[in-house]
């Protein structure tokens, strides 16, 4: 069975037509992303209703962005690279391009130095013996180059280097063959690793989750609608509630009459990403019952109780540190005080490309509010630490505003280990922890002291068991396979 496709120009959108290909065009080109997925069905058209989503999901993902629906005979996508609104620029309102149909899926993507291509912009579509089938992917599959390899032997060819499109011809081709629900069952028994991703099998809408959680992905209905999205906040943003999330290993179909669960496929445990607590979900967003907010005044709580200090001001790196410093500032008794002010027009640091890049964008990032820091002892605090540059110059900026002490406080504990479940953390030897004391941290961030919360207090203020998170990157245990080490010898990562 061929399952490959092409896209063509049609009114400034693209639709899918089935045609042989043999390219790759980003060989060599690993995509590690942390990306949102959105879905939605209802008896009206679904467009404009998934840009307002995407747009409430921009966090996690601003390379690329893109929209495919089904319009009853035909697939149409349009994707391109840079934010939703760059991609779907809106006048009144409205759309200069929309795309029909009343089912539809969505994506937004940031990728690993070196796969930042249109090529590799979800979501995937291709034609095959079932029709057409588009998939939006969060997550990275682990054994991705075996089944590569396996599915080649059998026909299969490939446009890109994408995980992603590793996924969807492995899911087509197990439809074909067993049907539904039966071949995406099938499938999930061949996928290692993370992903929460929207199905479009013609109209049909469904959502997965892989066995172990890692990834959020989230029900709910909104004016007749049905959503499938990676936070409850795009449900928020339509005016919506949430049902409830999709259950690990579990596969819902999404219908006009709500979702219908066909299938859970068993894991031994769960293992729900922590970070997406720590640092990359909304703090407005609730995930498997946890309101991320909640989460992170606690985990400022128990960092106020594990490492107390005198000192006259608690102040967060905006906006990543804000809800745990208020947690903080709360069992502390320090004041709270807003001394950094944030450019809105600058981009998250951790999510940018390249090391200059990075490192340009901190430097126009924050400014210190004088009178705030200005002869005090100041608490800072942030939620976590990864490759350790934006922490050193905030530090270095809150001296030269006149702050006579710095005790920095951190919301995740050391990040020590790579992770190989869609965040683009691959090298080891790139984490400022690597090989560190938290003393030789300290003298090397510049502050007078340094505390990481523990991963018993971080597992408590999430209120689930270690067993229960996936915490791979803090001890290098991980919950699932993961193929050979030669993932540690991708693209370094470079500043943070």
């Amino acid at each position: 069975m061929d399952i490959t496709a092409i896209m063509s120009e049609r009114r400034g959108a693209h639709t899918v037509a089935s045609l042989p290909l043999d390219l790759d065009l980003t060989i060599g080109q690993k995509p590690d992303e942390h990306c949102a997925v959105v879905g939605i069905i209802g008896k009206e058209q679904v467009f404009h209703n998934i840009i307002i989503s995407l747009k409430a999901l921009q966090h996690r993902g601003q390379e690329s962005a893109g929209i495919a629906t089904f319009d009853g005979s035909s697939m149409n996508l349009k994707k391109g690279m840079g934010l939703v609104g760059d991609v779907f620029q809106e006048r009144d309102g409205m759309s200069t391009q929309p795309l029909a149909g009343s089912t539809g899926i969505g994506h937004t993507r940031y990728s690993t130095q070196g796969s930042k291509s249109l090529e590799n912009a979800g979501p995937f579509v291709i034609s095959s013996s079932v029709g057409y089938v588009a998939l939006s992917h969060n997550g990275e599959i682990t054994n991705q180059d075996r089944l590569r390899e396996e599915l080649k032997k059998k026909g299969s060819s490939f446009v890109t280097s994408s995980d992603t499109e590793v996924m969807l011809v492995e899911i087509a081709k197990d439809v074909a063959e067993f049907g539904m629900p039966r071949g995406i069952r099938y499938a999930m028994g061949r996928l290692n690793g993370a992903y929460a991703a929207a199905i479009l099998i013609n109209d049909r809408l469904f959502a997965l989750r892989d066995p172990y959680g890692i990834r959020p992905l989230i029900l709910g209905e909104f004016d007749g609608f049905y959503i499938i999205a990676s936070e409850s906040c795009a449900i928020d943003s339509l005016g919506g509630r949430v049902i409830r999330d999709v259950r690990p290993g579990e596969l819902v179909e999404m219908t006009t009459s709500g979702p219908v669960s066909h299938f859970v496929y068993p894991a031994r445990r769960t293992a729900h990403c922590m970070f997406e607590y720590v640092y990359f979900a909304r703090p407005d967003s609730t995930i498997d019952g946890k309101e991320v907010f909640e989460v992170r005044k606690k985990i400022g709580e128990k960092l106020a109780e594990e490492y107390p200090v005198e000192a006259d001001v608690v102040i967060p790196v905006p906006d990543s540190g804000r809800a745990q410093a208020l947690g903080y500032s709360h069992r502390s008794g320090i004041p709270y005080d807003e001394g950094l002010i944030k450019n809105r027009y600058s981009q998250r640091t951790f999510i940018m490309p390249s090391q200059k890049s990075r490192e340009a964008a901190v430097k126009i990032k924050l400014n210190p509010i004088r009178s705030v820091v200005e002869g005090k002892k100041v608490v800072l605090v942030d939620d976590s630490i990864v490759r350790g540059n934006t922490i050193k110059h905030i530090v270095s900026i809150l001296r030269k505003a006149g702050a006579t002490q710095i005790h920095v406080r951190i919301g995740c504990p050391p990040i020590l280990s790579p992770c190989y479940f869609g965040v683009d953390m691959k090298t080891k030897d790139q984490f400022l922890a690597s090989g560190k004391t938290v003393e030789e941290i300290r003298r090397e961030i510049g502050a007078d002291t340094l505390g990481y919360i523990s991963i018993k207090n971080l597992t408590r203020s999430i209120e689930f068991s270690k067993d229960q998170l996936c915490i791979g990157c803090l001890n290098g245990s991980y919950p699932t396979y993961v193929q050979g080490k030669g993932y540690e010898l991708q693209a370094a990562l470079e500043g943070y």
